[in-house]
């Protein structure tokens, strides 16, 4: 039997999009208690969207300076679309690195540790899943990869949670975070990222739909396997 697009979508489309989007699970769990699951399986149709044209080694396209443009306005905060009231001044940042047993150090990360780390800029474009997307721009901050020397993550270390000032957050493998391309950025266009595009410190990971790049990052969790959601 077949059901129609907007009960399948009722059904199983919001509660896959809240995961894909990094909601955290008690979340998702009120989406299905508000939509309960039928009794049966049933045919579903898969959300398509945008092709990413990542490079054939699946890293992202890097754009010249001359294509840099803006990047355009979010509206994936939670709650009610407006950026968290954290300070937006990456040199107050202060993001909570929770060890899981497999970093030599941990506690509250600062400007002042990754100040010394070597300085990356990079163009890209955050594939928001739009038809056709626009934010070719450019960031500027360190690679996720020396943040994680910088805190002696270990081999065994295999996952990592990156969490966010509105409650979105991010579970990456840890060789995805280790990627040359993935940052933790605090610049935008050679200024200072602003408030309502995830100040002050946010990851960008531009092979994946821009969901996974959450904003105004307050907690690293790295554990063997994922990390849970926070409470």
């Amino acid at each position: 039997m077949r059901i129609s697009r907007r009960e399948a979508l009722s059904v199983s489309g919001a509660v896959l999009t809240g995961l894909s989007v990094g909601l955290r699970p008690e979340r998702v769990q009120a989406q299905q208690t508000a939509q309960p699951a039928p009794d049966r399986l049933v045919d579903s149709e898969v959300r398509e969207r945008p092709d990413l044209h990542l490079l054939p080694d699946g890293s992202a396209r890097e754009f010249t300076p001359g294509e840099i443009g803006t990047i355009s306005e979010p509206d994936r905060w939670r709650p009610a679309g407006q950026a968290p009231q954290i300070d937006p001044d990456y040199r107050n940042l202060k993001v909570t690195v929770t060890s899981g047993g497999v970093t030599t150090r941990s506690g509250t990360l600062t400007f002042a540790d990754l100040e010394p780390l070597p300085r990356r800029s990079h163009i890209f474009l955050l594939q928001c899943g739009a038809p056709n997307p626009t934010g070719i721009v450019k960031w500027t901050g360190v690679r996720f990869s020396d943040v994680a020397t910088m805190l002696g993550v270990h081999p065994t270390a295999g996952y990592c949670r990156v969490n966010a000032a509105d409650e979105m957050s991010s579970v990456e493998d840890m060789n995805t975070l280790r990627h040359p391309q993935v940052m933790l950025v605090w610049m935008l266009n050679d200024e200072p990222l602003p408030a309502r595009h995830g100040a002050p410190l946010r990851l960008v990971i531009p092979f994946r739909y821009g969901a996974r790049s959450v904003k105004a990052i307050t907690e690293i969790v790295f554990g063997i396997t994922p990390p849970a959601a926070p409470g």
